[in-house]
């Protein structure tokens, strides 16, 4: 296998985590955002990935894309340890939270938009870590209140293992704390990420464990 990724991609996080739970092993392939103007949107790169983002991973002829449908795939092709509840109404619980971070909250907060918005409007730096803080508080404040008041939570989303939804969530709260976001009045999302982060699968695919990380 080969992810095509960003350190910072919360995206690629995902899945980094997703293939460190599972155990297999991967080459890892940095595609740096930012350098030339985003080498994900060269034409090599598009070739592989027409949307020219991140992650892509190759597995043998198979190219997949989207963060959440790559995490499927894995899941399927090796089942332990699984990633989604056996109950189908658990099954769902867990994937619209997975799917309230990576469809509602990450979309507005990331890069491009970021990049559309400076360029377009101009916006300053104080501007932009407004507008991240605003979507975040929005986004956490409703998570926050679900999660709060949902009997399945434990010491996870979904009870005692870590499923897709922490997948997407510990990304999210890494972005918030790099954004210098306070994150105080979430305490369940925040006693969620801390837990995960201490299982290795977790801290292996932390950004600053990767191989293009920078300062």
């Amino acid at each position: 296998m080969k992810l095509y990724s960003y350190f910072r991609s919360s995206a690629s996080y995902r899945v980094r985590v997703a293939l460190a739970l599972k155990g297999l092993p991967y080459e890892y392939a940095p595609v740096h955002l930012l350098k030339g103007g985003g080498q994900q949107l060269s034409p090599v790169y598009r070739e592989l990935n027409s949307d020219g983002l991140v992650p892509t991973l190759e597995d043998g002829p198979q190219v997949l894309t989207q963060s959440l449908a790559i995490i499927e795939y894995l899941n399927e092709l090796r089942p332990e340890p699984p990633l989604l509840p056996a109950a189908p109404a658990d099954r769902a619980y867990v994937r619209s939270v997975a799917l309230q971070v990576a469809s509602e909250i990450h979309p507005v907060n990331n890069l491009r938009v970021l990049q559309y918005l400076k360029r377009r409007f101009n916006i300053s730096e104080e501007q932009k870590s407004e507008w991240y803080q605003h979507w975040i508080d929005v986004g956490f404040s409703s998570l926050e209140s679900r999660l709060k008041s949902e009997p399945r939570v434990g010491d996870y989303v979904f009870g005692s293992a870590p499923t897709i939804a922490d997948l997407c969530l510990v990304p999210q709260v890494w972005n918030a704390r790099r954004f210098e976001i306070p994150l105080n009045r979430y305490p369940i999302i925040s006693r969620l990420a801390a837990n995960a982060m201490k299982l290795d699968a977790f801290r292996q695919a932390d950004p600053a464990a990767q191989p293009d990380a920078e300062p």
